[in-house]
């Protein structure tokens, strides 16, 4: 037996061994090409991020940045335009920021509420749309004719999320049915989410240097209400930082008439006159009243809108719109508030709330501050007022010791009384006002209704009168003014009316040419054609003559005829 030709096979046989191990070849080949073609594409996926990351990085502005997505967007999906909104955490209102091929002047006008249309409504469920063919035909679809969407076909929307929140959506578009591979939607995606943590990053830079500015201003703030600066120079200041750091369009601080319940405005960065010298509101009125009187930050949407608010007209004219309102307040008593004007729609968030307050916080103590301050400096004035009226006092009175005279003991009290009340009606006036300036039409009212009631007895009917122009004078000078008016009117009482049962007693005031002039009239009893003021011995004229000329460096006359008429004119 030949045992090399039994032990050959037949070639049938042979092919169906050597087989599965081609299978298994081609199979590993198919294998290694499909593993290559998906390296070279996880590869190209890198790369093409990488592009994006850099580009991203690279780009100067957030407008820069959302051009340079749109783009890639484009070119990665390889279609006709796409389109970026962006979405306000506060409002939760969609704005379109960026487009690629799309008519211009849309970008920052055309708004999207989330759920409304395709975008809105991945913007709410947080969930891509792929849409390859007739698009405008989906129940969720939206037309907006400004971006000429009912020209598309296609329509693939993804959302950019970053820490479970939708930063924006991301929009890309064909004219004519187009098909996108699962790795297309994936990169895209993925474009999506980078630059989703790009926005959320640059906001987070941009909310710590707001806050850092913020920090700088309530810093800036305190050190404003420890400066010698006065009062309405602080809250000018304070206002003026806040509009600043802030951007507000009007800023303003109101301050509390208690005696006639109104709001005031103290200080203001705005230039408008028609707002500056809008009239007060009362506590209660309007916005800024109800935010006095509940004590309670109040903000408002948009002032044009809202019927509360006391002046529409004057917001359409400076272009405002939203507004918050924050009540100061000191010991938990409301003195003010502090108002904040934006000229667009605003949502005050949280952190800004807090940053005013502290601001009225701050504003509340300087305002007190001042007013300690001023307390203290009156208490300090009115020590030495009080001990030069003395020494005035002292020296009238020894006048009176050496004068000679035929009065009787009861006269020379009541003179030199009705001479303390005079200093005193000044230093009411100037109690009553808190400054350093007196109103010389209240003290000669206060002075006459004194004099009148004790000089005059109650079966006289004399009609005493204060006329002319109000005078605003410093106290020294006040008190010496008030001095000389005691005696003038004195001497016109005795000596012209106090024997008659009726008369009449006008005391005028006027300035001319810088000359404050004062005159005391009576038609009693003329002055005799003889008598002449600079011989005579009486101490009430040789004391105004003395004032008038040495104190107030001014002139003294006195003439009769039908009436007597006794003058003083001085420098103002």
């Amino acid at each position: 037996m030949d045992l090399n030709r039994a032990t050959r096979l037949p070639q049938p046989a042979m092919r169906r061994r050597t087989d599965p191990i081609g299978v298994e070849l081609r199979a590993a080949q198919r294998e290694n090409r499909r593993l290559k073609a998906e390296l070279e594409e996880k590869t190209t996926e890198i790369e093409l991020l990488h592009e994006v990351a850099t580009g991203v990085a690279a780009a100067p502005t957030m407008e820069a940045m959302l051009a340079f997505i749109a783009e890639i967007a484009v070119r990665v999906t390889r279609t006709d335009s796409s389109s970026i909104y962006i979405c306000d955490p506060q409002t939760r209102v969609l704005t379109l920021l960026a487009v690629h091929d799309a008519p211009k002047g849309v970008l920052g006008k055309l708004k999207l509420q989330v759920g409304e249309g395709i975008t809105g409504w991945v913007a709410r469920e947080l969930q891509p749309v792929v849409l390859e063919r007739d698009a405008y035909l989906d129940p969720r679809f939206k037309e907006l004719p400004d971006l000429r969407d009912q020209r598309f076909q296609s329509f693939v929307s993804v959302p950019m999320i970053a820490k479970n929140q939708v930063i924006g959506v991301l929009n890309v578009k064909t004219r004519r049915p187009h098909h996108y591979p699962p790795q297309q939607i994936r990169l895209l995606c993925a474009i999506a989410a980078q630059a989703a943590a790009s926005i959320e990053g640059a906001r987070l830079q941009q909310s710590m240097r707001a806050r850092e500015t913020q920090i700088s201003a309530i810093s800036e703030v305190s050190k404003t209400i420890t400066s010698n600066l006065y009062l309405e120079e602080i809250l000018q200041l304070i206002v003026a930082m806040t509009a600043q750091t802030l951007n507000f369009r009007i800023c303003s601080i109101m301050l509390l008439d208690e005696d006639k319940q109104e709001l005031v405005i103290k200080a203001t960065q705005s230039k408008s006159r028609d707002y500056v010298t809008k009239p007060n509101l009362k506590v209660g009125e309007s916005v800024a009243g109800r935010a006095l009187q509940e004590r309670q930050v109040l903000t408002i949407r948009d002032v044009k809108q809202t019927p509360e608010y006391r002046f529409p007209d004057i917001a359409e004219k400076e272009g405002l719109c939203s507004m918050i309102c924050i009540p100061l307040l000191v010991r938990d008593k409301a003195i003010g508030v502090l108002n904040c004007y934006t000229g667009r729609p605003h949502v005050f968030t949280p952190e800004e709330i807090d940053l005013l307050v502290a601001v009225a916080n701050q504003a509340g103590i300087a305002i007190e501050n001042a007013k300690l301050v001023v307390r203290s400096a009156i208490i300090q004035e009115m020590h030495h007022r009080v001990k030069n009226s003395l020494q005035t006092v002292a020296s009238l009175l020894r006048l009176q010791m050496h004068s000679r005279h035929s009065l009787s003991v009861e006269d020379v009290l009541s003179e030199c009384v009705n001479r303390i009340v005079s200093i005193a009606a000044v230093h009411e006036m100037l109690a009553m006002e808190e400054l350093d300036e007196v109103s010389l039409k209240r003290v000669a009212e206060k002075i006459v209704t004194l004099t009148t009631r004790s000089l005059l007895r109650p079966n006289h009917r004399v009609r005493a009168t204060v006329e002319g122009e109000d005078v605003l004078l410093p106290s020294h000078r006040a008190t010496r003014v008030a001095l000389i008016l005691n005696e003038l009117l004195q001497n016109a009482i005795r000596h012209g009316i106090q024997n008659r049962r009726t008369g009449t007693l006008r005391v005028s005031l006027r300035t001319v040419d810088g000359q404050v002039e004062l005159e005391v009239a009576n038609d009693g009893t003329p002055l005799p054609h003889s008598f002449d003021p600079r011989a005579t011995s009486s101490l009430g004229l040789r004391i105004v003559e003395t004032l008038t000329r040495e104190e107030l460096g001014g002139r003294f006359t006195l003439e009769g005829e039908e009436w007597t008429r006794a003058r003083i004119a001085f420098p103002r």
